[in-house]
């Protein structure tokens, strides 16, 4: 490590490239804080929307008129509106309206980050749940009914998972598009990645290095992330469905 170190301290000295995460331990530190919390606002948005997006595909089906109209509205209001101001709506307009425990805010900037770019994803993921649904076979459904399975068994246990195989490469574009996302949360303050890259090169004045360091960093990000779906696509493939 201390050999690195050097090298791109020399390399600064000689060449004028200054990548001080490599040399300097606090900038280390904070970018590798950022990375952390890209990843980790990345999975809780992800594990969210796709129980989100599955219940509301499930109740965009629902035989009650005003169960439809609700889920089908939720869809539209949040795939229809820009993510920066639905981020916006809720930091600056519903933060304020909530109880503040023992003087703070209920919610701070990850956690509206969460439920904004949970509630934007999860529009999107039902309706590409409610593709994958109408993707199923009506025998298949039927069969379940002939033998007692109600409603909702029928979806959990039949529906979802069929549906889930046929939207894994849909699934996959999605993940990746929220994964990207999640720099919007620079917006509101969340030390995610491109936030506290932003921190070391407005003090280290070193743009170009730091930017070509993020942009390779999201590219390392969303190609691990790629190659994991594919895999799983692979292994949940049912031959002679979906294809």
């Amino acid at each position: 490590m201390d050999e690195v170190a050097a090298w791109f301290k020399w390399l600064h000295a000689t060449s004028g490239i200054k990548l001080s995460i490599f040399y300097d331990s606090y900038d280390r530190a904070r970018f590798l804080k950022g990375f952390a919390t890209t990843l980790e606002l990345s999975a809780y948005c992800l594990v969210l929307s796709m129980a989100l997006g599955a219940l509301t595909a499930w109740l965009v089906e629902s035989r009650i008129a005003i169960v439809r109209n609700c889920a089908n509205g939720f869809v539209q209001l949040f795939r229809n509106t820009p993510p920066l101001v639905q981020l916006y709506f809720f930091y600056f307009a519903l933060g304020p309206l909530l109880p503040k425990v023992g003087g703070m805010p209920m919610l701070g900037s990850m956690g509206w980050a969460v439920v904004s770019l949970t509630l934007l994803e999860a529009a999107f993921v039902a309706e590409i749940f409610r593709a994958g649904i109408q993707a199923v076979p009506k025998a298949m459904t039927e069969a379940a009914q002939s033998l007692g399975y109600s409603r909702s068994q029928i979806f959990r246990l039949i529906v979802l998972p069929l549906a889930l195989r046929v939207t894994m490469p849909a699934m996959t574009n999605n993940l990746v598009n929220l994964v990207k996302t999640t720099t919007l949360a620079y917006a509101i303050a969340v030390p995610e990645l491109l936030y506290m890259s932003a921190q070391i090169w407005s003090e280290q004045v070193n743009v170009p290095e730091m930017m070509v360091v993020v942009l390779i960093s999201y590219v390392a990000i969303v190609g691990v992330i790629t190659q994991v779906m594919h895999w799983l696509e692979a292994r949940l493939r049912v031959p002679g469905f979906g294809q």
